[in-house]
């Protein structure tokens, strides 16, 4: 048995986190926000073998970005081994990631997320979307990786998260906008538990308020000034993001701040994409990444 899933990345701009009752169902838990899904992802492959003589029931391998942590992964798994008796299987696991870990491009869900897909393919378990959906929020919540990645990430397109929750108690309302490039520069990574747990009350105050502004205006570049001024908010633009920021400001270009990483992202028409390419160019320790909306969400992948 063998099987492949995709889930897209996605950049969060801004957000609100709804933490409060620690006692409540991890599918409640989460966050409001705004963000947008990219063409660039992780793809999850699922091969399932009878075991022989092999100690362990699992082995989970990453190719491309590497991951440091597999914590996400064996939750997810282990949800599933919950379905059956599988004890006599062995389930070999592999991520291919193509976006770095820990920039602020919602790795972490899109692991889980596409892990999520495959497992119910190969297995045959035949869940429910919005419960292998929930599956991958409640280890993403649970992990504390992550808190509105995977409900985004699940219906992708440049959303607004209107609910907090997993998907089917979250819900998002989708922003259609006319033909954009997105190219971002990602220069540092940044531990998005660590800032979770330090900045959480700064946090929650501005981002509800840019949730109800965006829903009224529904406009990427409204979108991108809430992100810089969030982002400055919270205090996470380095020096580095300062000046280009400022450099892509002098030429009139709309920029946003991907949460939480030391990473610069700008969502314009295309056929403007050298005027930004021009600029990130001029910073070569970082990673430049050019892609497009990915409107579909997390999906199999049929070969």
């Amino acid at each position: 048995m063998e099987a492949k899933a995709f889930c897209p990345a996605h950049i969060t701009g801004f957000f609100t986190a709804h933490l409060e009752d620690p006692h409540q169902d991890l599918e409640n838990l989460g966050s409001m926000g705004a963000g947008f899904s990219i063409k660039q992802g992780v793809t999850t492959r699922v091969k399932i073998d009878t075991k022989n003589n092999q100690q362990s029931h699992f082995s989970i391998s990453t190719k491309g970005h590497q991951s440091d942590k597999t914590d996400v992964s064996e939750y997810v798994l282990n949800e599933f081994l919950k379905l059956g008796d599988f004890s006599d299987k062995f389930f070999d696991i592999e991520h291919e990631i193509l976006i770095p870990v820990g920039y602020g491009l919602g790795s972490s869900s899109a692991v889980a997320l596409s892990l999520s897909y495959a497992l119910d393919q190969a297995l045959n378990t035949k869940l429910d979307k919005i419960r292998i959906g929930q599956i991958a929020h409640n280890a993403e919540v649970n992990c504390k990786t992550g808190l509105g990645d995977v409900l985004a990430s699940y219906h992708g397109g440049f959303e607004i998260r209107v609910k907090p929750g997993a998907p089917g108690i979250g819900s998002v309302e989708k922003i259609i906008t006319d033909k954009i490039v997105i190219l971002m520069i990602c220069f540092s990574p940044i531990s998005t538990n660590k800032f979770i747990k330090e900045r959480l009350s700064q946090i929650n105050g501005l981002g509800g308020k840019m949730v109800n502004r965006l829903l009224e205006s529904k406009n990427y570049e409204h979108f991108q000034d809430m992100s810089l001024e969030f982002a400055k908010y919270v205090d996470v633009m380095t020096p580095r993001m300062q000046k280009l920021v400022d450099e892509l400001s002098q030429k009139n270009i709309k920029c946003g701040i991907a949460l939480f990483g030391e990473t610069v992202f700008s969502m314009i028409p295309k056929g403007k994409e050298n005027d930004v390419l021009g600029i990130l160019q001029k910073y070569p320790e970082g990673l430049i990444i050019k892609s497009e909306l990915d409107n579909q969400g997390a999906r199999v992948l049929f070969n």
